[in-house]
């Protein structure tokens, strides 16, 4: 199997009403920004989009929305992580059927043990026709996966063909994975894309981050695939202070969607509960970063 996804797969987040409900009109904004950003996809239903703080049927309502709303035009990556195999494979191929071109997979929190790991990601492999990209995400699942077990999976699992790294520093494992495999896995960065450009420099086919503005991811991945490294770092350099701002553990999200509702993308800012929630200094700090990138 093969690479087929790269480019910026922009995480989405999920958007709700006031009342935590879905807000399927955002979902249908989103697409239409995201679409005109000129990104290749977008990865929904994952940590940023709240996934765990969904039912089963909320995130197949989700994901049957966004695969609605993009109607081909974007590449769609599904996470459907869940703690047992089963529940797993059943969202998989549910987003097999809406036309996904990847699901994202996680490990469950719990296993330790490297076989315990590669024997999850085997069977669900076994259930569905889905590549899959494996999540490389310790600090909600708990589960570390060194360089050397990714390793693993890629040659054992013969659809496990994408990664997405999130474990700090992911920038040696770029390297290590590049160096052991070449092109056979496409590496995505992600990290709120902090180090994007770097990233994109040790090897990475693209990034899966939900940065507010997806023009801005797209613009530097346009610029340094085509050589042009000089314009890809200005670029990069000159949003950094917001995409270091906007990527806080913590609130992130609630900034992320902040400024999501500000440039009208959603209607709402709301955070499913339990998560946060912006007092008013770190708003008027958004304010004024926002107000220096503009004049930048």
């Amino acid at each position: 199997m093969g690479i087929e996804i790269r480019g910026v797969y922009a995480i989405t987040a999920t958007p709700f009403l006031e009342n935590e409900d879905i807000d399927e009109a955002s979902i249908d904004r989103m697409v239409e920004y995201s679409a005109k950003a000129g990104v290749a996809g977008l990865t929904i239903l994952g940590v940023m989009g709240e996934a765990h703080k969904l039912s089963e049927g909320e995130r197949m309502r989700v994901a049957e929305r966004f695969a609605k709303a993009s109607a081909g035009r974007l590449g769609l990556v599904v996470g459907t992580s869940l703690p047992g195999v089963d529940p797993t494979v059943a969202l998989c191929r549910h987003a097999e059927g809406l036309g996904a071109r990847a699901a994202m997979v996680a490990p469950p929190s719990g296993l330790k043990t490297p076989e315990a790991i590669l024997d999850f990601y085997r069977r669900v492999a076994q259930g569905t026709r889905l590549p899959i990209v494996v999540q490389d995400e310790p600090v909600t699942t708990g589960v570390l996966m060194p360089a050397s077990l990714l390793i693993r999976i890629a040659r054992e699992v013969p659809t496990a063909v994408y990664v997405k790294l999130e474990e700090a520093p992911t920038l040696p494992k770029i390297t290590a994975l590049r160096e052991a495999l070449g092109d056979r896995v496409g590496i995505f960065g992600g990290l709120g894309g902090v180090y994007y450009l770097e990233e994109l420099q040790r090897g990475a086919v693209g990034i899966m981050t939900g940065f507010a503005y997806h023009e801005v991811l797209q613009e530097i991945y346009q610029r340094f695939v085509a050589g042009d490294r000089p314009g890809a770092a200005k670029i990069f350099y000159r949003w950094l202070p917001l995409i270091r701002y906007e990527a806080q553990p913590g609130i992130g999200l609630a900034l992320r969607k902040e400024i999501l509702r500000r440039r009208g993308i959603i209607k709402h800012a709301t955070v499913r509960q339990p998560g946060p929630i912006l007092d008013r200094v770190t708003l008027a700090e958004l304010d004024q970063i926002i107000r220096d990138m503009e004049q930048s």
